[in-house]
């Protein structure tokens, strides 16, 4: 390709489009104002019983008439001041109603695009595009866009951030994935029911209330306190299982695919090369049926399930997707700290294992509830060696080795020069690490 000439007129390039969200958008911001009376009459139900007894009927209906068109003119003027377009090198959104926001999304910086739908939006063929940014905390999001209109912007997204010519990204169209994995709603139930923490919950949302109620026999204490623990209970239970229904990991250039939910269907992706720490976690009571559950720290996301509940065996090849030539270790290579660690930790001390290979730091922890850690040595960001009086006094030392995610992985109770070894070596092959690690980049395959 040849530069123009003199006197030849440089190539203007064509105008950015710019769009709008789905029309059924201003039906949700409509809720706002709404949302901020309600949230107001909860902080205070005392003072908004005594200002609702003040209102007459004929009051009563004029101030509907008056808020109810004003909330939907209010909807109305945030979409209708809401655009976004993509250019080629950059996500553009504006909002703003009387102070206005622009947001200029590199598209090289995108990690993640996932694809949400709550209940009402699966009911109007709406979804929620949210964007994860590296460096940014907070998600960027477009709410909504019509189902189709989502998958084709996360589509082009995607290809954009891969490199694609902005010509060609819309020809490119989302890249196949392959099913890895699909949890069957029957085992997510055994399984559930099967963890510690369901039965917890429920047992302590029974017998506090009951405590409470025969100590002072008062019915605003007793609901004050069953209605969080109740609460609790379901969320650890049947909050989970609606959560997590229908689990469905699948593999795809740009990284692996998560499926899930039953009300609200969420469409995630675990992008390549982010992953910071994998933990297998198995609960004592899925033991004798080899269950395990995966959890991710992935750096500038939310992401962290990969898989709630699989055969061991079968979740070990979805690890090893994840962190591509890394072999989970097996139990009788992790190494335990010294006896004379029960001095510092009694009995805990033998929950306690450590094993470093040529790819992963792999620690873990926990007696009943077993957590096995695995840190690529290319995501280590720091080691720290810790060294209280009274393990000094039995010389043993921790290990904390912190990842890009800002999470720490501990390895408890080493032996003091074990520990000084580890130090030294663990900076050492974090450094060889990132030297050969894969490049952080969409669809680099």
């Amino acid at each position: 390709m040849t530069a123009p000439g003199v006197g030849e007129a440089i190539p203007e390039k064509p105008p950015v489009t710019e769009r709008r969200l789905h029309p059924v958008t201003p039906l949700r911001r409509a809720w706002a104002p709404i949302a901020v009376i309600i949230g107001w009459a909860v902080h205070d139900p005392n003072q908004a019983q005594e200002q609702l007894t003040k209102l007459t009927t004929t009051t009563l209906l004029i101030s509907l008439a008056v808020f109810v068109p004003a909330a939907a003119l209010y909807g109305f003027l945030t979409w209708w001041f809401t655009h976004f377009a993509v250019t080629d090198t950059e996500l553009r959104i504006r909002t703003g109603l009387l102070f206005r926001r622009a947001a200029h999304i590199r598209l090289e910086r995108i990690q993640a695009v996932d694809v949400t739908q709550p209940l009402l939006a699966r009911v109007a063929g709406v979804a929620k595009l949210k964007l994860d940014v590296v460096g940014a905390d907070k998600k960027d999001e477009l709410a909504f866009l019509g189902e189709g209109e989502a998958r084709a912007l996360r589509a082009e997204l995607l290809a954009r951030a891969a490199g694609f010519a902005p010509e060609t990204a819309h020809e490119v169209g989302e890249a196949p994935s392959r099913e890895l994995l699909r949890v069957p709603p029957g085992v997510l139930a055994v399984s559930l029911v099967l963890t510690g923490a369901t039965w917890g919950t429920l047992v302590a949302a029974i017998v506090v209330p009951t405590v409470l109620w025969l100590a002072t026999h008062s019915v605003w204490t007793v609901l004050a306190t069953a209605l969080p623990l109740l609460g609790a209970a379901g969320a650890s239970s049947v909050g989970r299982f609606v959560g997590e229904y229908d689990w469905t990991v699948g593999e795809s250039p740009d990284g692996l695919r998560i499926d899930h939910g039953l009300l609200d269907r969420t469409h995630e992706t675990v992008p390549p090369g982010r992953v910071q720490t994998v933990r297998i976690v198995e609960p004592l009571l899925w033991r004798r049926r080899g269950w395990v559950r995966v959890e991710l720290d992935v750096a500038g996301s939310s992401n962290s399930v990969l898989v709630p509940v699989a055969p061991r065996e079968v979740a070990e090849s979805v690890v090893a997707r994840v962190l591509p030539g890394v072999t989970v270790p097996s139990v009788s290579a992790l190494s335990r700290p010294p006896r004379r660690a029960a001095r510092c930790l009694p009995w805990w001390w033998r929950g306690y294992g450590l094993v470093v290979t040529d790819a992963v730091f792999a620690a873990r922890h926990g007696l009943l509830r077993r957590s096995l850690s695995l840190v690529p040595h290319a995501k280590v960001q720091s080691v720290r060696l810790a060294q209280g009086p009274w393990q000094r006094l039995w010389r043993v030392a921790d290990v904390h080795v912190d990842t890009g995610a800002s999470k720490t992985v501990t390895a408890r109770l080493r032996d003091a020069q074990e520990a000084a070894e580890l130090l030294r070596g663990q900076a050492e092959r974090s450094r060889t690490g990132r030297k050969v690690a894969r490049p952080d980049r969409w669809m680099a395959s």
